[in-house]
C-alpha cells in the first residue's frame, strides 16, 4: 500500500511541525526525500525546526502558519503556489486540548477555542491548499485524531477511555473524524486521498510528556498514509496497526 518513490521530491506542509510528533512527521518524510514545509505559529522556534531537520539531511523550510488565523493560511497557500505551484500532502497535526473538562462544567470559551484549534483550523486549511492539492498527482491529506476521538471505543463501557472526560478534545476529534469522511466523499474522483490518523498515547507538550510511546511512535500511522499508493484507502480512520472504529 505504502509507495515512498512515488512520492520522492514531492512538497508536504505540517501544520504544528516545530516539535512533538508534527516534527517527527516532518523528520520522517524529509528522510524519504520529501521535501518539508514546517508549518508553525512561532517564526523562531519553526526556523530552529527547519534547521534542525537541514542539519539531518532533509529538504525544509518554515513557514509561519496559525491554523486559527485565516490570515497566516491565506498567505501560506499564496507563497507555496509562488514557490512550487502545487502541494502533494497536507497533515492538519496542530491540536490543543483541555483535560479534566466535565460537559457539565466546563467553560464553552474553552470549548470553542479548541474547536477552532482542532476542527475549524483544518477545515479553513483543506479548503485553502486544495487547488494546491489538485495540481499534484497523488494529492494526499491526513488528520491527526485520537482514539478519543472514536464513539465505539468512548461508549464502550470496557473501553480504557469509557470515564474519559474532555468535552471539548475528545467531541472535536470525533469531528474532524466526520470531517475527513466528508472531504474524502467529496474528493472521491481525484486523486486526493483523506484519511484520519491516531498517533496513541504519546510523550508531547499537550499531556505534560506523560505518554508511554515516543512522538517517533505516534508520527508512524501519520507518514505511512501519507505516502500510500493509488491502491490505498480514502475514508478511513487508522493507527499504524490498522482500521480504527468510528
Amino acid at each position: 500500500m505504502e509507495n515512498v518513490e512515488l512520492f520522492q521530491g514531492d512538497i508536504a506542509l505540517i501544520s504544528g511541525a516545530n516539535k512533538g510528533i508534527g516534527y517527527e512527521i516532518a523528520r520522517g518524510l524529509g528522510a524519504k526525500k520529501i521535501k518539508v514545509l514546517v508549518g508553525a505559529r512561532d517564526e523562531a522556534r519553526g526556523q530552529a525546526a527547519a534547521e534542525n531537520l537541514k542539519a539531518e539531511g532533509a529538504d525544509a523550510r518554515f513557514v509561519k502558519l496559525d491554523v486559527t488565523d485565516r490570515e497566516t493560511i491565506r498567505s501560506a497557500a499564496e507563497w507555496i503556489g509562488q514557490e512550487f505551484g502545487r502541494l502533494d500532502i497536507l497533515i492538519n497535526n496542530a491540536g490543543i486540548a483541555e483535560w479534566d473538562a466535565k460537559p457539565s462544567t466546563v467553560e464553552l470559551a474553552k470549548v470553542r477555542e479548541v474547536y477552532e484549534t482542532n476542527f475549524f483550523g483544518p477545515v479553513s486549511l483543506i479548503q485553502a491548499m486544495l487547488p494546491l492539492l489538485k495540481k499534484s498527482k497523488h494529492g494526499r491529506i491526513v488528520n491527526v485524531s485520537s482514539s478519543l476521538g472514536s464513539l465505539t471505543l468512548s461508549s464502550d463501557l470496557n473501553s480504557p477511555f469509557a470515564d474519559f472526560l474532555a468535552l471539548g478534545y475528545c467531541t472535536s476529534k470525533s469531528a474532524l473524524n466526520s470531517m475527513t469522511v466528508q472531504f474524502a466523499k467529496e474528493l472521491k474522483n481525484t486523486p486526493i486521498k483523506v484519511n484520519a490518523i491516531c498517533p496513541g498515547y504519546c510523550a508531547t507538550d499537550i499531556n505534560n510528556h506523560s505518554g508511554p510511546r515516543s512522538a517517533a511512535q505516534g508520527a508512524a500511522a501519520a507518514i505511512q498514509y501519507a505516502t500510500i499508493g493509488e491502491d490505498g484507502p480514502s475514508g478511513g480512520y487508522f493507527n499504524e496497526n490498522g482500521s480504527i472504529p468510528w
